[in-house]
């Protein structure tokens, strides 16, 4: 993937109903990198990932990746939720949700043929899954339910990977194995945008920031954006006042 595409943001702005849930965010996100969204919770976080897939209407604004709007880029983007969000009980395989990645490109009344069932096996195996084709999702630990959804992107054929809070209730042994995939996808130059709550893991892992709080606070290099001055404009406003200053 070329290290010159870049998203380019102006005066995106984003209302749920009165509510107003991003505000004028004018930036720029470079991809062949890890990017890292920071800000407290309600900022904007899952809702820019969002409209950078284009799945969010904008009330003003544009986005765009090159030249292109990001509705005219899939299968490039690939999107991992909440684990939250996600019907663990629903009866389905493990296989059955990676070849999910191949539906986009098959159309309606595409056939699922060989050759699309060898890049959902050549993605189980990326993910280290292949053992657990099988299996019904709700079975696997928290990392593998990670791994299956990657591997999902991973058969879409996408190299821009948006990750809603991918670390949330992970163990220490699985966050690393995350880390560990997204270091070795850096390598290959693909790119990985990810809301992160851990101030600490952002800041080791991620070479670049956005930080959000409804409006952009900084962005750019991880350690410029992630300083002292910036995270008490974040945050600060949302502390609760435990009493008045003398």
């Amino acid at each position: 993937m070329p290290h010159h595409d870049i998203f380019r943001l102006h005066d995106v702005t984003v209302r749920y109903g009165r509510r107003l849930a991003l505000d004028g965010i004018t930036t720029q996100i470079p991809c062949g990198g890890l990017v890292a969204l920071v800000g407290p919770n309600g900022a904007g976080k899952s809702t820019l990932l969002r409209s950078l897939l284009g799945w969010v209407p904008l009330s003003r604004g544009e986005i765009r990746l090159g030249d292109l709007h990001p509705r005219h880029l899939h299968p490039r983007l690939a999107y991992l939720p909440q684990r939250a969000e996600v019907e663990w009980d629903f009866p389905i395989a493990v296989r059955e949700v990676v070849a999910q990645g191949r539906w986009p490109s098959l159309g309606f009344f595409g056939r699922f043929t060989a050759a699309e069932k060898r890049k959902v096996d050549r993605a189980l195996e990326e993910l280290d899954l292949t053992a657990l084709a099988d299996e019904q999702i709700r079975r696997l630990s928290g990392g593998q339910q990670q791994r299956m959804f990657l591997a999902r992107a991973i058969a879409q054929g996408a190299d821009i990977f948006l990750l809603d809070e991918p670390f949330n209730g992970l163990d220490l042994a699985a966050s690393a194995e995350l880390l560990h995939l997204l270091h070795q996808w850096l390598a290959q130059g693909r790119t990985v945008i990810a809301a992160v709550h851990d101030l600490a893991l952002a800041r080791a892992n991620f070479s670049h920031a956005v930080l959000l709080d409804t409006r952009l606070i900084a962005a750019g290099p991880t350690a410029e954006v992630l300083n002292d001055a910036h995270l008490d404009l974040a945050f600060r406003r949302r502390m609760p006042v435990l009493g008045a200053r003398p």
